[in-house]
């Protein structure tokens, strides 16, 4: 078969939502196995229960529920009236910043948004504004989506005397993130340095009940929405989260959420030959052979999609990377995503791509129209910027093809916050159905609180080295001595604290011949 009969053998065109998928590049079978059939039922089946309001994460006894987010009226009764109740409260607030009836406390309209958060909390509003902001946006947005002060600093300083216009929205679901809330405690005290009431600027998009919401309400913020916990960190762009960033930037969120829901019916379709989040599942199961073989990369030709892989990485990697199966077996899954962005991806890894390792498939995310109006013509034949990306886009990919390297491409007609919508849908389901046809939990991350729990353990080890330090550290203490001390047995981790503590001038650093050399002064 030729690459033109392969081509049209294998796009999936929705031409009313400006949408196309060719898959005429991943050398996948005409026809899938019985067993794979069994599971693609399966995982159509699932679907319909995720969206019953089945309990569909057992982990955690919580159903999943935010493909209802675009959709309210396929939600129960009382969940459906709380998305209502939520977008209608986003809206309201967001028209009051914007035409100025809430001001900030100077009197001057608010002209910056900083959002403190991390993960799917920071995520999604990143993707977001830096797909769709426009040049003459109202507000713009700045983040603290780390526990990083050297980063915080920045950010403050970016701000500047600018921080008594700034309105600050601190998400958290549980209101209990250390990162969030180290974030949320930094930004209070960047407001008190400059004599700014932090409250009256302050924003909670949180659990009801939360311990955030609990502090909100007792400092008196101007604003709180709410989160629920059938909605997951990284599938929350949808919420309030996302919805709420993209408002006070003064984007269209009826549009985002329309084209999210003009997915989702095309991708409810249990047809996996019209079913583009199917389709995708399924070339993600046969590139990796249902085992993540091949890591997913992710290259959008488009300078506003740079993100898109950052985002990914998330939903699909958080999602996907389990050790146990449904039935409790040790599996491993995982689906590794990274990505750049064309065609700056010509002048950087490509060249693995196209003659290294073969451990991977690619992604191509095109939008056809990205400039408005006509564009100059950059060479004596008259080519555009355009052209050019053209070029570079369906040359990397016969690049890729004529040395055995698979790839999908995806086509956006162009980008606008219905597309993005769209997208962003396409990818949720496509990473639901993966995880049936795998049968794994995609919902829960164990993993995550892992590292949350080794992490507290390391802060209860570095405060008691501190304390041993500061009391008797005239002395001197190798990492040996001062774990014999306190009682610790991983004298690794003893010395990583007393170098922290030298990093930030708590205590002096004598350096040896070696770490275990090494003596600490206080």
């Amino acid at each position: 078969m030729s690459d033109w009969e392969s081509y049209q053998k294998s796009i999936l065109r929705y031409p009313e939502l400006g949408f196309t998928l060719d898959r005429s590049r991943m050398a996948a079978p005409e026809a899938w196995s019985a067993d794979l059939q069994g599971k693609i039922a399966r995982a159509f089946r699932d679907l319909v229960a995720i969206e019953a309001g089945e309990i569909m994460n057992p982990d955690e006894g919580r159903a999943v529920g935010h493909y209802w987010l675009r959709k309210p009226e396929i939600a129960p009764a009382a969940e459906g009236q709380w998305i209502r109740d939520v977008n209608q409260a986003v809206t309201a607030f967001a028209a009051k910043i914007l035409t100025g009836e809430v001001v900030a406390p100077n009197g001057s309209a608010f002209r910056h948004v900083l959002l403190v958060g991390i993960g799917g909390s920071a995520l999604g509003p990143q993707l977001v504004a830096k797909a769709l902001l426009p040049a003459n946006a109202p507000i713009d947005l700045h983040f603290l989506d780390n526990t990083d002060p050297g980063g915080m600093d920045d950010v403050f300083a970016t701000l500047g005397d600018g921080l008594a216009e700034t309105l600050v929205i601190v998400i958290s679901k549980s209101g209990g993130t250390a990162e969030t809330r180290n974030g949320m405690l930094e930004t209070e005290a960047a407001f008190k340095g400059r004599g700014l009431d932090f409250a009256k600027q302050a924003i909670a998009v949180t659990g009801e009940g939360s311990t955030l919401d609990k502090h909100a309400v007792a400092q008196g913020w101007i604003a709180r929405f709410p989160m629920s916990d059938w909605i997951g960190g990284r599938t929350s762009v949808m919420s309030a989260v996302g919805l709420l960033p993209a408002a006070l930037l003064g984007l269209d969120i009826g549009a985002f959420l329309a084209g999210a829901a003009a997915m989702d019916e095309k991708t409810r379709v249990p047809d996996e030959t019209t079913n583009a989040s199917m389709l995708l599942a399924l070339m993600w199961h046969h590139a990796g052979n249902g085992r993540g073989e091949k890591d997913m990369v992710i290259l959008p030709y488009c300078d506003r999609l740079d993100l898109m892989s950052k985002y990914l990485q998330q939903l699909v990697m958080e999602s996907i990377g389990k050790e146990l199966d449904l039935d409790g077996n040790r599996v491993n899954q995982g689906l590794a995503v990274y990505g750049n962005k064309g065609s700056t991806d010509q002048h950087a890894y490509v060249q693995q791509l196209r003659d290294g390792l073969a451990n991977f498939f690619a992604t191509f995310i095109e939008v056809r129209r990205t400039r408005a109006g006509e564009s100059m013509g950059v060479d004596e034949s008259g080519s555009t910027t355009g052209d050019y990306l053209q070029g570079f886009l369906r040359g990397t990919r016969s690049a890729l093809q004529g040395n055995g390297r698979q790839s999908i491409t995806i086509t956006l007609d162009e980008l606008t916050p219905f597309s993005l919508g769209m997208l962003i849908a396409l990818y949720e389901r496509a990473v639901s159905f993966y995880a049936s046809l795998v049968n794994i939990n995609a919902y829960h991350q164990p993993g995550v609180e892992a590292g949350k729990k080794a992490a507290g353990a390391f802060l209860a080890l570095l405060n008691t080295v501190r304390r041993h330090l500061g009391e008797t550290g005239s002395a001197g203490y190798t990492a040996a001595s001062m774990a014999a001390t306190v009682g610790e047995s991983d004298i690794e981790q003893v010395y990583h604290c007393l170098n922290h503590l030298a990093a930030t001038g708590f205590c002096n650093r004598e350096t040896g011949a070696g770490p275990g050399e090494d003596v600490f002064i206080c």
